[in-house]
């Protein structure tokens, strides 16, 4: 393909649209892989795939093949789906939410994401849909950005103690953050100590790409 080919001298952009939750989403040719963008951000694959691979990778492929079941909040184009699925070879359960139905049916689109027939995709509020889920998961991912925004929710230590409790024995939490001054340093180190030490263990990731540090929380059985 010629514009995968170019894209390699120079991002090729084949589809841009505004979304009512998500402003400005396009899809691009960038170094011979279509990735996902906002104005200011990349949304999935790219940049952010490195980033959570490194996340599963740290907490261990071998690990991960055993769970029955991953919550992801925050699908975009799925590009940690592929991850878990085409890399990793996960057979089993994943759930994903997405606030934003605009992003679902491009990342249907360009990326194939409704053939991965182990993939449950819900339209909903992260924030509503913990509230409600009944079930249990071996590794939670929190990938929820608008824009370069991160909603405060999400370092609510209400929101913290919630997700926790939905972990089984021994289950991850895979928190992906974007640090753009000294105030958000802060707040990624408050996060952490609010967590129990008594049932959790956390650490945070060296950064592999400038802006976003990982966080991952492990419930101890």
């Amino acid at each position: 393909m010629i514009r995968k080919f170019f894209s390699y001298i120079i991002p090729i952009k084949i589809f841009k649209k505004k979304s009512a939750r998500s402003k400005i989403i396009e899809v691009t040719w960038a170094n011979g892989e279509l990735v996902l963008d906002s104005e200011n951000t990349n949304y999935s694959y790219g940049s952010l795939q490195r980033i959570l691979r490194y996340g599963l990778r740290n907490i261990g492929y071998e690990t991960i093949l055993k769970m029955d079941h991953i919550l992801l909040l925050g699908v975009a184009g799925g590009s940690v789906v592929k991850t878990l699925v085409d890399e990793i070879d996960y057979k089993h359960k994943i759930t994903g939410v997405e606030i934003d139905p605009d992003m679902i049916q491009i990342a249907n689109e360009y990326f194939n994401l409704n053939q991965i027939k182990q993939l449950e995709v819900v339209i909903d509020d992260a924030f509503e849909f913990v509230l409600k889920t009944k079930d249990r998961y071996n590794l939670i991912i929190i990938d929820i950005f608008e824009d370069t925004n991160m909603p405060n929710f999400l370092f609510e230590k209400f929101f913290v103690d919630r997700i926790c409790t939905l972990l089984k024995d021994n289950g991850y939490v895979l928190f992906n953050t974007m640090i753009l001054d000294e105030a958000h340093n802060v707040r990624n180190r408050k996060y952490i100590s609010e967590v129990n030490p008594k049932l959790f263990t956390t650490k945070m990731l060296p950064r592999i790409e400038v802006h976003n540090e990982l966080i991952i929380i492990k419930k101890v059985a």
